[in-house]
């Protein structure tokens, strides 16, 4: 049953009960009273019915009662009506445009009523709604970004293994010398598209919060001495100048997972590899320092460097500085981000300062790790 009828209900009770109740008692005792058999001193009664004038003034006292009635009546279920039914009619109109999908909309929950608090409630469903609903696109425009990323970059290196292996099989690299750089190079293309697809499903880990770590304490100078050693043939190899500088003492330790740290510190270098000045000479430089309770890793490049409106960007995910997405800068765009999201659960800091055309230094801050004693 509606409202509305159930408030013209309660009007036609509240006015013609009392109403009916009236007009029953005056007919009984104007009228019937003398027939009926009962042990009631009828002489007051007589007495008032003889009195002049007083069925006019009984009269008028019944019309002014029900009029009184009607009043207050039709003034309480008006004021009850139009402060339920308005505010209730808002109400379905939001649940509408919910239901339709719109939710940029707000709604009323000014007062301190029931009505108010179911105001609040559905203002607090249609926010969080509005906010999954955002994320939701966020993550299909992420994904679909990402796998036309991978898609793009992986024609590159597809394409280029494609050639040099129809290469080979039609005798083209007819020589030792050849066929030893066709494969070397098929094997660089093969790590190219390995890498990405170790992003690709880094990410994934990242986006659940699920990265495999395996922390250890590390040997602050041993653990940089070995990632150097591994990068220094790679480099030479590339006509890079690597130098490399550890101030640290050698009883430092700190708290790392070895292999997600070596994946920062190979994809920052592998970023400065790609956006290296092709006809200057090239350097890298890795500077590990001591600065108190901290461990500050700084890693230098004189590559193009990176504008100043883009330094702001550059962790964010899929943000590429070079629109161009030629084969020599290339990637998923979700490299530096990646990198972030280590550091930051390794409880350190990450951040850059660069200069177009001269170069960039990447700073990275980790906790030494500490004994605690006991007292």
């Amino acid at each position: 049953m509606k409202l509305r009828t159930r408030m013209t209900i309660a009007f036609c009770i509240i006015i013609f009960l009392p109403i009916f109740m009236v007009v029953t008692g005056y007919f009984i005792f104007t009228h019937m009273m003398p027939y009926l058999n009962v042990s009631i001193d009828m002489g007051f009664y007589r007495k008032l019915a003889e009195m002049p004038g007083i069925e006019d003034a009984a009269k008028t006292v019944l019309v002014m009662f029900i009029f009184i009635l009607i009043f207050t009546a039709g003034i309480l279920i008006a004021w009850t009506y139009g402060g339920i039914v308005a505010r209730l009619k808002k109400l379905n109109k939001a649940v509408e445009n919910i239901r339709d999908g719109n939710l940029d909309f707000k709604i009323d929950t000014s007062g301190e009523d029931e009505i108010s608090e179911l105001s609040q409630t559905f203002e607090e469903m249609r926010r969080r709604l509005k906010e999954n609903a955002e994320e939701k696109i966020d993550a299909e425009n992420e994904q679909r970004m990402l796998i036309s990323n991978i898609a793009h970059d992986l024609k590159t290196p597809i394409t280029a293994i494609k050639g040099y292996s129809e290469g080979i099989l039609d005798g083209v690299a007819d020589t030792p010398e050849k066929r030893d750089k066709y494969i070397k190079t098929i094997y660089n293309k093969a790590n190219e598209m390995n890498t990405l697809i170790n992003e690709l499903t880094l990410y994934t880990n990242i986006d659940t919060n699920r990265i495999p770590y395996n922390f250890n304490k590390l040997n602050v100078r041993d653990y940089f001495d070995d990632c150097i050693e591994e990068l220094e043939l790679d480099m030479e190899n590339q006509n890079i100048q690597l130098t490399y500088f550890n101030s640290v003492e050698e009883d430092v330790l700190m708290i790392a997972d070895p292999e997600q740290l070596g994946r920062v510190i190979h994809n920052i270098i592998g970023n400065s590899v790609k956006y290296m000045k092709s006809k200057e000479p090239s350097f890298i430089s890795v500077r590990v320092r001591d600065v108190g309770d901290f461990v500050q890793i700084e890693i230098e490049d004189n590559g193009r460097g990176i504008a100043a409106k883009d330094l702001p960007h550059i962790f964010d995910r899929f943000y590429r500085a070079d629109a161009s997405r030629n084969s020599a800068t290339g990637g998923s765009g979700i490299g530096l981000s990646i990198v972030k999201k280590i550091i930051e659960d390794h409880g350190g800091k990450i951040w850059a300062t660069s200069k177009e055309d001269m170069g960039t230094v990447m700073y990275l801050v980790l906790r030494k790790y500490q004994e605690v004693k006991d007292e």
